[in-house]
């Protein structure tokens, strides 16, 4: 039963629209994984069946992933969350691949899946404290929503983590003997969970959000004007060369919210707030390289960057070389 429901949630999980279609997906996988590994309990457990306990213990593995990609969707700028995706993933996917190819169990694959969850509660916890405002990619009107389903998903995988700990002791000390009565016991809150979620989940469906090309010209428009209002702030007083300018700031100067900056910084740059302050940086640190004989501790210094390091990377990934190696070329 717990398996056709979260079956069930994965389907209607597609039906939704909260601004991000790659997080519909991704929490569709979350649930239709979640009905699988319940499946695979079942079978093992319940029937005996053996030959599946390789999968249905590497399975856990892909759910921290998913449910924290799922929320950082809504967060990650687009031309970067392929990557992220592709990160997060494969990781998983290679600790999988190595449990199953191994000649001998790997006692260790239940502290694997432990840290993992520890991790991804961590991650969510980060995306989460930002805030709704930060959740550029969702509709405005769920933003608030979306936050607090943030805040379950982490008690959800606060709970697996636990009954998978208690289950992982008994199988460490008592050689699983009272693994069925775990289970069946952990099965209980998250029947319940996922019977009170299919009841929820439709009021968060609604008609899909068709605009008029005039109100989406009308965005658009708004988005490029509030994106060169935000350029000629930082160009006349050069507030980019301040290390500590955070984007609360930025916005308070401008008097917009965090989220109508970050969403037109996105929407016409393809980029997030900070990539954009570092542009300016990065354009200023350029000149200084090329105009004066400063050691590059100084030029880092005077563009507003606190860090070697950040100064260093977003160097590299603007001009596509160090600092050193732009001023000998120019």
């Amino acid at each position: 039963m717990t398996a056709l429901l979260g079956g069930a949630i994965a389907a209607l999980i597609l039906r939704l629209d909260l601004g991000s279609r790659s997080a519909t997906v991704l929490f569709a996988f979350l649930f239709a994984l979640l009905s699988f590994s319940s499946l695979l309990v079942g079978l093992r457990f319940g029937y005996g069946l053996e030959q599946v306990v390789l999968i249905q213990r590497t399975s856990p593995l892909l759910v921290g992933p998913l449910l924290y990609l799922g929320f950082a969707a809504f967060v990650i700028p687009k031309e970067r969350f392929s990557r992220a995706v592709l990160l997060h993933l494969s990781i998983a996917f290679i600790v999988i691949v190595i449990v199953l190819l191994s000649p001998r169990p790997i006692y260790a694959l239940d502290w694997v899946i432990t840290l993992s969850y520890l991790f991804y509660l961590v991650g969510l916890w980060r995306l989460w404290r930002r805030g709704p405002d930060y959740l550029i990619h969702a509709y405005f009107d769920v933003s608030q929503r979306v936050s607090n389903w943030m805040l379950r998903g982490m008690v959800l995988l606060s709970v697996i983590l636990l009954f998978d700990t208690v289950i992982a002791l008994d199988f460490m000390l008592n050689e699983g003997r009272n693994a069925k009565t775990l289970i069946s016991l952990a099965s209980i809150p998250f029947f319940i969970g996922l019977l009170a979620f299919i009841f929820v989940l439709p009021s968060m469906m609604s008609a899909p959000r068709a605009k008029s090309e005039a109100l989406l010209q009308g965005e658009r428009d708004n988005n490029v004007k509030l994106e060169h209002e935000a350029r000629e702030l930082l160009m006349s007083t050069q507030l980019y060369l301040e290390p500590d300018l955070s984007v609360q700031r930025l916005s308070r100067r401008l008097h917009v919210t965090v989220r109508a900056l970050s969403v037109a910084i996105n929407r016409t740059q393809d980029m997030n707030v900070s990539q954009y302050v570092n542009r300016f940086r990065m354009e200023h640190a350029a000149d200084l390289l090329r105009g004066t004989d400063e050691s590059v501790a100084k030029v880092m210094a005077q563009s507003g960057f606190l860090t070697r390091s950040n100064f260093y990377r977003e160097f590299q990934r603007v001009y596509g070389c160090s600092p050193a190696a732009y001023r000998k070329g120019k």
